[in-house]
């Protein structure tokens, strides 16, 4: 083995943390009998040669060695080596990725499609390893195949010959797995592939089988779903939960749904709230669309396009389970080894911890179907079964963040989880109400119970960082519910405050005014040091909240003794406090006049802004503003831009130079001139031109645009402002969801938008408001 590993020049390439010549030694790692070597080794390949996803040199020189050890069976483990190879040769560049290489980006492409041929050359080895006797390794043989090989009718025939003798329940799922990537990659087999599908999920003969079938139906033919999928698939969970597959334990987070190598977690779009660390582990390859398909015969002889072979039981005795063909587990300090021994605590107890994945792949698969989700998912919340009750928050969150729709009652039932004495289905609960803001309305009483049974939950605590307020504080605050004031004020009085309280104090309003003494005394206890900011931030931000103006001589001190580090930041933030007291922060009126004598600064705008609320002085602050807009810093032309329109028609001067502004490069800055152009003339044609274009070019710029068209008033019915509007209004899918990634504060923010929608159209004509 590894015969002429010793000739190439490792030491010549690099990887992602250096030079290349530690690659033999974790190759040979790949083969050792040692399963913490074995670990360390497969860790080090994704953590460095194949780093992210991305394909160096040394990758390349790879993948000889490793066809090499996923076909010699005295190889342990050689499922994760398969999953490897998979993850390197299936990156698929599709047309329009190719037209937005730029020169920096060539090398990296060129060795992605040399990765592909490559790993694509030699996939004919996977045809024989899918009935390999190492049942790891079968595991990950049908998606290899059906990622990588060039004749899907040939992989399509074997995936079918081999499912009624393939013993291992998770490996039956994996081959239908397989079929669906293999119709998502050739629409041509799509309808064929479905037609199968369709009758596995009506005859096959476990609950799981079915489900998988429904699961990848939705993913590549949804229009052959049943129209009855939600008791269809209810059905099925109930008899995975009164008989469990015997085969259902598994030790680690690979399998069907996942794509994911040995001691991965797949990244999911329904998962808990926050986002995770980086694993430095790549996603599944991205299926293609469209790749030729070529018309060679199947495997077999029979052609069974048009029926299904009844799945017969097989005596399990000969074949070892895919459990038993992982190898040893053991605990290692690699990110695979704590990943997989976090995986195994997350599905301690579990029947079948691959039903999680097979409905989460139903879910993205019925996409845009927000009523037959939100039905599913309302089914599961009620399940006697915990696991897939936790599973259901998770994915309740996950389609509420992407999808707009009722969600009334799935809020209530994600509510009723808080009481639940299991701490991760409470925790999961809570997180997921968090980012709910409003919506969480329905589960306000549950939440505030939850707060009062557990204050030490009030704060959160963390070795590396500063404190935070705890996910049902959160929640609660963010619903503007008063119940949330204790806990707020407890936070204040601990020796280091949450980072992470004056928004709270925010979103509670008006209630949260009792705060007001706490946040003034802790901001005139705070020491001036480098550690200032820090300290004093999240009480700044409480009473910018609040409009806190008796606070002024404490923010005063504050503005005055920042320190150099962080300084600035520090004083952006007094200041703004300072803006936010208005004519009450009448005191800081000198400091305020002797700070914007440098016009063309940030500070000096800021200053200005400040100056102008609290004394009204247009003919102070105007000339400051206009050097602002005039900076060679984009960031501080908005500034600038945003504290004009604030001036109102007292700033008429500058509409000109506004008006310049609106060819802007910076789409951002286009914005804030055409708004406060606006604001200080009054004229609404150009301007609002100006909004809708960049209404269409950028979607997170949605909310500031409509937060001025409501502003103007109602927009005329007929217009393309209230066309744009109406629009927004009916489509399902929130404005900011994305594939792969969300933010804490997107449900607030599309939910904003589309209450702001309705406020412009108000008045507008019928149907304005729906």
């Amino acid at each position: 083995m590894f015969s002429g590993i010793d000739e190439v020049d490792w030491a010549s390439m690099e990887h992602a943390y250096g030079p290349a010549d530690d690659v033999p030694e974790l190759l040979r790692g790949l083969a050792s009998d040692d399963p913490a070597e074995r670990e360390a080794a497969l860790d080090g390949m994704y953590g460095a040669v194949h780093h992210q996803g991305d394909v160096y040199a040394c990758t390349l020189a790879c993948i000889p060695f490793l066809f090499e050890l996923v076909v010699d069976p005295g190889v342990q483990d050689r499922g994760g080596v398969v999953e490897l190879l998979t993850s390197i040769g299936g990156f698929d560049l599709d047309e329009d990725d190719e037209a937005e290489i730029d020169e920096d980006e060539i090398e990296g492409a060129a060795n992605y499609a040399m990765a592909a041929a490559a790993v694509t050359a030699g996939a004919g080895v996977f045809f024989e390893l899918i009935a390999d006797e190492d049942p790891g390794v079968r595991l990950a043989a049908p998606l290899a195949l059906a990622t990588l090989h060039r004749h899907p009718v040939r992989v399509l025939a074997l995936l079918r010959e081999r499912l009624p003798v393939e013993p291992d329940e998770e490996v039956r799922l994996a081959l239908v797995e397989a079929a669906g990537r293999v119709a998502l990659r050739h629409r041509p087999l799509a309808e064929r592939v479905g037609k199968w599908l369709g009758l596995l999920a009506s005859r096959a003969d476990s609950p799981g089988l079915r489900l998988a079938a429904l699961a990848q139906l939705a993913r590549c033919s949804p229009d052959g779903l049943p129209g009855d999928v939600v008791p269809v698939v209810s059905g099925l969970l109930r008899e995975m939960r009164s008989a469990p597959e015997e085969s259902g334990g598994r030790e680690e987070p690979a399998g069907p749904g996942t794509g994911a190598p040995p001691g991965r977690i797949p990244a999911r779009e329904d998962d808990e709230p926050e986002p995770g660390p980086d694993t430095t582990a790549p996603p599944a390859p991205a299926p293609a669309d469209s790749e030729p398909v070529e018309p060679v015969e199947p495997v077999q002889p029979v052609e069974r396009a048009q029926a299904v072979e009844p799945v017969q039981p097989v005596d399990p005795e000969p074949v070892a389970s895919a459990e038993a063909g992982r190898g040893e587990h053991v605990v290692t300090p690699t990110l695979v080894g704590q990943l997989r021994s976090l995986y195994a605590q997350e599905n301690a107890g579990r029947g079948a911890p691959w039903a999680a994945d097979l409905l989460r792949t139903l879910h993205v698969g019925l996409d845009d179907r927000v009523g037959d989700r939100t039905a599913l998912l309302a089914d599961q919340l009620r399940s006697p079964d915990r696991h897939q009750r936790i599973d259901a928050v998770r994915m309740s969150g996950g389609l509420i963040r992407a999808w707009r729709g009722p969600y009334e009652e799935l809020v209530a039932l994600v509510g009723e989880q808080l009481a639940d004495p299991e701490p991760r289905l409470a925790e999961a609960a809570s997180h997921v109400l968090e980012e709910l803001f409003g919506l969480a309305a329905p589960a306000a009483d549950a939440l505030a119970a939850r707060l009062a049974a557990d204050p030490g939950g009030w704060v959160k605590t963390w070795a590396g960082g500063p404190p935070g307020l705890g996910s049902t504080v959160k929640a609660l605050a963010r619903l503007g519910d008063a119940r949330a004031v204790p806990a707020l004020a407890a936070a204040l009085e601990r020796e280091q405050v949450a980072h992470d309280v004056g928004f709270a104090v925010g979103c509670l309003g008006a209630a949260a005014r009792p705060l007001a003494g706490v946040l003034r005394r802790r901001l005139a206890d705070v020491e001036l040091d480098e550690n200032a900011y820090d300290r004093a931030s999240p009480l700044l931000a409480g009473l910018t909240a609040l409009r806190a103006g008796e606070a002024t001589p404490e923010v005063l001190r504050v503005l005055r003794g920042a320190p150099e580090y962080r300084g600035a930041w520090l004083r952006t933030a007094a200041l703004r406090a300072l803006g936010a007291f208005g004519p009450a922060a009448r005191e800081a009126v000198p400091e305020l006049r002797a700070l914007i004598s440098r016009p063309g600064t940030a500070s000096a705008t800021e200053a200005a802004e400040a100056l102008w609320a609290a004394s009204g002085d247009a003919d102070a602050v105007l000339p400051v503003l206009i050097e602002g807009l005039e900076s060679d810093q984009v960031h501080d032309r908005r500034s600038a831009a945003v504290a004009l329109g604030a001036l109102g028609p007292r700033a008429a001067v500058v509409a000109p130079r506004l008006r310049g502004l609106l060819a802007h490069d910076e789409l951002w800055l286009r914005v804030d001139a055409a708004i406060a152009l606006w604001e200080v003339s009054g004229r609404t044609r150009e301007t609002v031109g100006a909004l809708l274009t960049a209404w269409e070019q950028n979607r997170h710029v949605r909310v500031r645009v409509a937060e001025c068209l409501a502003r103007m008033g109602p927009v005329p019915e007929g217009s393309a402002a209230a066309h744009v509007l109406r629009s927004e209004l009916v489509s399902v899918r929130r404005h900011n969801a994305m594939d792969g990634g969300y933010g804490s504060h997107d449900i607030h923010e599309d939910e904003k938008l589309l209450a702001l929608c309705r406020q412009a159209l108000r008045g507008a004509g019928k149907g304005s408001t729906p």
